[in-house]
């Protein structure tokens, strides 16, 4: 996507023939209205948009305090990857955090039993509410004050509101296309929201839509590396979060996935849909070099962690069907090294095709 007269020659990631074949069926980012997001999303065009609440400067600091704590307890490594953050980045992306994973537990949380359609309409009426200065409740308030204080679209909000609607009404999936639509807006949004607080780099030679794109593609790569983790726990609950058409390419059906039993069928098709979600993470990986700089531990962490999520299913011979790949405390904690080296490292060039 973008020009320059330093352009290098770009190296595309060794990829097999039937994986070129499994990813045929991608989503334009033009369908999903990307560049809008991005046009709305650059300073200092949203900044004005919306009025901003009036909140007492303590009742404020109490609300990002019960982010924090909540951003810190359920997502630690990431959380640790926050610290270089100025204040006010760190205060906003734990406001984000947790406001996508209280949407989240609309769906998956201890109340899920008692989801609706009119639930989900409810909390997208306590999104506008949010956008407009009137949270409903101490933990809005805080993403109330961050969207005023950065320019964030309400677009990404609302697909993974979506998302969640996608979830109550269908639990099976024809292809990658119909997959990657779900993958874009439970988890491509997350990487749309936080670009605006993340920053970019001020030195980084490439177009922001580049940039937003590599965010989008980490949202999907982490996504359907949930999803090949939690394949065994979903198939209790009666979801197969696959492409049907892939599956009956290797002589697999719903039958195989709902019985839990691990063949040399299962693990081929594993294996391509392990390449696949790395592809992803290929690409994301140099998006994450073009943010600023002071924002890309947390990101490189959430990259390395995910990967080795990948690792942890090969490692177990590819039974994801009765066994959950886990990543130990200590392994976490021994990425972290390795994820600010990686975040020190300069923008540059070698992009892998994004567009």
């Amino acid at each position: 996507m973008f020009t320059t007269a330093r352009a290098q020659v770009i190296t595309a990631p060794k990829i097999s023939i039937s994986f070129l074949e499994l990813t045929k069926q991608g989503i334009p980012h033009t369908d999903l209205r990307v560049q809008e997001i991005v046009t709305r999303q650059s300073w200092p065009n949203n900044l004005l948009a919306y009025r901003k609440p009036q909140f007492h400067p303590m009742f404020l600091e109490e609300a990002y305090n019960r982010c924090r704590n909540i951003c810190a307890e359920y997502a630690k490594t990431f959380y640790l990857g926050t610290v270089l953050m100025t204040e006010e980045r760190q205060k906003a992306i734990w406001a984000i955090y947790v406001w996508c994973r209280r949407t989240d537990e609309l769906v998956d949380g201890p109340n899920a039993d008692y989801m609706s359609c009119s639930v989900l309409d409810r909390w997208e009426e306590r999104l506008e509410d949010i956008f407009q200065g009137r949270p409903y409740d101490m933990l809005d308030a805080a993403l109330s004050d961050t969207v005023f204080n950065f320019p964030l679209d309400i677009k990404p909000f609302r697909d993974m509101i979506e998302g969640m609607r996608m979830d109550t009404r269908k639990s099976r999936y024809k292809n990658f296309q119909e997959l990657y639509l779900y993958c874009y807006y439970v988890a491509g949004t997350v990487g749309l929201m936080s670009v605006p607080i993340m920053g970019i780099a001020p030195d980084s030679p490439v177009s922001a839509h580049t940039i937003y794109s590599a965010a989008l593609y980490l949202g999907i790569g982490n996504q359907l590396t949930n999803i090949l983790r939690d394949v065994g726990e979903d198939a209790l609950r009666g979801r197969v979060y696959l492409p049907q058409d892939e599956l009956a390419q290797f002589g697999l059906s719903d039958k195989d996935v709902l019985s839990r039993k691990v063949t040399d069928g299962w693990r081929d098709f594993m294996k391509e849909q392990i390449t696949r979600a790395r592809f992803f993470f290929n690409l994301a990986e140099e998006g994450a070099s073009q943010l600023d700089k002071a924002s890309r531990w947390p990101v490189w962490s959430s990259l390395l962690l995910y990967r080795k999520i990948l690792d942890a299913i090969e490692d177990n011979d590819y039974d994801n069907l009765t066994k959950r790949a886990y990543i130990g405390r200590t392994k976490k904690l021994l990425t972290l090294p390795l994820a600010y080296k990686k975040a020190l490292s300069k923008p540059g060039f070698s992009f892998h095709g994004l567009h």
